[in-house]
């Protein structure tokens, strides 16, 4: 079930962010829309500015109905709250939505990519490594591929005129920079064995010294 099961972007966004509280009892729609408002997810997620209270309620209450979180009421400043968790084939949904989408990312505009990205910790540190070693390839690949192809365009040509040129020259450049940030990111990974949270790192200048 967990192979065929399909995780639309908006439920996509939710389940991670319910996921980040698995260890703190879970968390109420409240809370989700203030880490969402936060972190700005409206501007780079495509989950839109209509994302309002009733539209987490119903993501919430879909990803219930298919029981990839499970809910509990509890009294939260006088007041009755629906708080979520996710459940243990929510996790593994997620993470399996985590690891198809950076492994297989083509540095074709893809908007669950930052969604993915920024849970890539649900993964171990084999898995992390794995899946940005291949979606590093493929990009790789495919530069060669588009750099090819210009070449053989200006065979027998003095000049091409841009508008023609700049279709190949802006994709390359663009893999170019997604091959440097990947590289980064694998460095980073190998680094610090895959811990990213902010109690792996001497954030302060002062503790350097």
């Amino acid at each position: 079930m967990v192979e065929e099961y399909e995780l639309k972007h908006r439920a996509f966004v939710l389940l991670g962010l319910v996921n980040e509280k698995m260890h703190e009892g879970g968390c109420h729609a409240y809370d989700i829309n203030k880490r969402i408002e936060d972190r700005g997810m409206r501007n780079w997620t495509s989950i839109g500015a209509d994302f309002s209270f009733s539209t987490i309620y119903r993501t919430l209450d879909r990803l219930e109905n298919d029981e990839l979180v499970e809910s509990y009421e509890e009294q939260i400043d006088g007041r009755t709250r629906k708080m979520y968790q996710i459940s243990n084939f929510g996790y593994e949904i997620l993470r399996k939505k985590v690891y198809e989408v950076l492994y297989n990312y083509s540095g074709e505009n893809d908007r669950d990519f930052y969604v993915a990205f920024s849970m890539f910790p649900i993964l171990i540190l084999e898995e992390q490594i794995e899946v940005f070693t291949h979606s590093l390839e493929i990009i790789r690949t495919h530069r060669k591929e588009l750099k090819k192809m210009l070449e053989e365009m200006l065979e027998g040509f003095v000049q091409m005129p841009i508008n023609v040129t700049g279709l190949f020259i802006h994709p390359i450049e663009v893999l170019k920079a997604d091959e440097k940030f990947f590289e980064i990111v694998i460095e980073e990974i190998k680094k610090f064995e895959g811990k990213i949270g902010p109690d792996d790192y001497d954030l302060k200048k002062e503790e350097k010294l």
